[in-house]
């Protein structure tokens, strides 16, 4: 099977070929560095690493741009995000958006997603944007107003093609209070007149200012990756208005298509209610990896499918934590008897069993990138691994190598789930050594014939997730 996608632009799945045969150029709407990442973040960058590491996997060269918005993402009030935050925090503009343009990285990496090609800011490129509104205004599409420029959208025929939204809709619901200053309430800022106290503001041909949200993204998805390029991805609430503009003014300059393929991320959800901070159910990713593992976090994120809104509760992210660690243990079994193992081929049984798992897991994939199907399969695999694994007393090299082998690439390499080196992060071997004491102290109180503490044990073991299985040999242990 061929990868297919779904296309918000078409409403359907789409049978995924790039314009450059062997290469995709992605962009994804990046954050605005004014707070901290919060779950909804993570969802979302875990969703589009793991559509990045999938598309690697299946052998195509990806350039991967990702901005980070540090000016002009204006709040309903008309004010920037930034100098909201510059001024909550008592620090200049820049200074804001560094720091939290590190923390931002930072919470990425320990949720294991892979920093994006080119990460352009927004405040680098207002050259380039003053260009392209310049060019906007040349061929009618836009106009200019007491120093601001906005974008006409009744001269752009094609507006409202990815949301499916009608011009008279936009008009209803726009706001009273920019009637007098736009020819259209639907139209939107391309740049906006500034205060003389407003920190940011650069030299334009319309006076000092600064631009708007959605030329940012035009701008520089189109500078790195051409135009059309192949995939633009982004959260469900950006589809309207951001991508809609993103696409308005691309195409209204160029006459060309913008993106090919647009892949839209689902809501985080907070006990059944889209996480705000006026209700109160707000969390950072600093303040979920207090109460988690990054890995349990990502483990959870993937077995939602990355278009479908995904609903946080303790008991869930327990359960994924659970999940991930009868996953883990079953490799980390593997790596354990693989360290002793005597050489040898791989045995055909176990080669089917991967095999199959595989395909299973790439079918999945392969269809628009179905995460939560190909961690089944690889949970079905892991079954069949485990009793194979109980029943061969003396495995092969070979054997162990090729589970080992597959794991790293799936598990590792395409769901980023999986640790190069799992005693590390198991404060080397401190929780295999604290295991291997219980199954020791059972064995000798059943020599001593206290079976019921032994069996005691045994049965809280087994909520725990570890399996024992007693044998003419001693005891051995696996994760369930």
């Amino acid at each position: 099977m061929a990868l297919h996608v779904y296309n918000s632009l078409s409403r359907q799945k789409e049978l995924f070929v790039p314009l450059h045969e062997g290469h995709v150029h992605m962009y994804v709407c990046g954050p605005t560095v004014y707070n901290d990442a919060h779950l909804g973040h993570g969802k979302t960058y875990v969703n589009f690493d793991v559509i990045v590491r999938y598309l690697r996997y299946l052998g195509y060269k990806v350039l991967y741009v990702q901005n980070i918005t540090d000016v002009g993402h204006l709040l309903d009030s008309g004010e920037d995000r930034i100098i909201q935050g510059a001024r909550r925090e008592r620090m200049h503009p820049m200074q804001l958006a560094e720091m939290y343009t590190r923390r931002y990285f930072r919470d990425m990496d320990r949720l294991n997603v892979l920093r994006p090609d080119i990460s352009p800011r927004a405040s680098g490129h207002i050259p380039e944007m003053i260009d392209w509104i310049q060019m906007l205004i040349e061929k009618g599409y836009a106009y200019e107003v007491n120093g601001s420029v906005y974008f006409s959208v009744a001269k752009f025929k094609d507006y409202g093609k990815l949301s499916g939204r009608r011009l008279e809709e936009l008009r209803a619901g726009a706001r009273v209070e920019v009637l007098e200053e736009k020819r259209d309430p639907a139209d939107f800022a391309l740049w906006k007149k500034a205060d003389p106290a407003h920190i940011m503001q650069w030299t334009s041909p319309w006076g000092r200012g600064y631009p708007g949200w959605h030329i940012e993204c035009t701008v520089m998805s189109i500078k790195y990756l051409g135009q059309p390029f192949d995939i633009h991805g982004g959260g469900v609430e950006n589809k309207f208005p951001h991508h809609e503009c993103e696409i308005a003014q691309a195409e209204a300059a160029t006459g060309k298509p913008f993106a090919r393929y647009w892949l839209h991320n689902g809501m985080l959800m907070i006990r059944g209610e889209e996480m705000h901070k006026s209700l109160g159910n707000f969390i950072t990713l600093e303040q979920a990896f207090e109460r988690w593992d990054p890995m349990v976090i990502r483990f959870f994120i993937l077995q939602g499918h990355y278009r479908s809104p995904l609903d946080v509760t303790d008991e869930a992210l327990d359960a994924a934590g659970r999940g991930l660690q009868r996953l883990l243990g079953t490799v980390r079994t593997v790596r354990r008897r693989l360290a002793s193992a005597a050489e040898g081929e791989a045995a055909p049984q176990v080669l089917e069993i991967l095999e199959e798992g595989r395909r299973r897991f790439e079918e999945s994939m392969d269809d628009d990138f179905g995460t939560p199907e190909a961690i089944a399969a690889l949970f079905e695999m892991t079954r069949e691994v485990n009793t194979w694994l109980n029943a061969e007393r003396a495995p092969s090299k070979g054997s162990l190598q090729a589970i080992d082998d597959l794991y790293r690439r799936l598990a590792g390499d395409v769901l980023g789930v999986l640790p190069e080196k799992l005693e590390e992060e198991m404060g080397a071997g401190l929780a295999t050594k604290l295991i291997q004491l219980l199954v020791d102290t059972r064995s000798k109180l059943r020599q001593a014939k206290q079976w019921e503490l032994a069996d005691t044990i045994r049965d809280e073991l087994a909520e725990l997730g570890i399996q024992l299985q007693d044998g003419p040999e001693g005891t051995t242990w696996t994760l369930l």
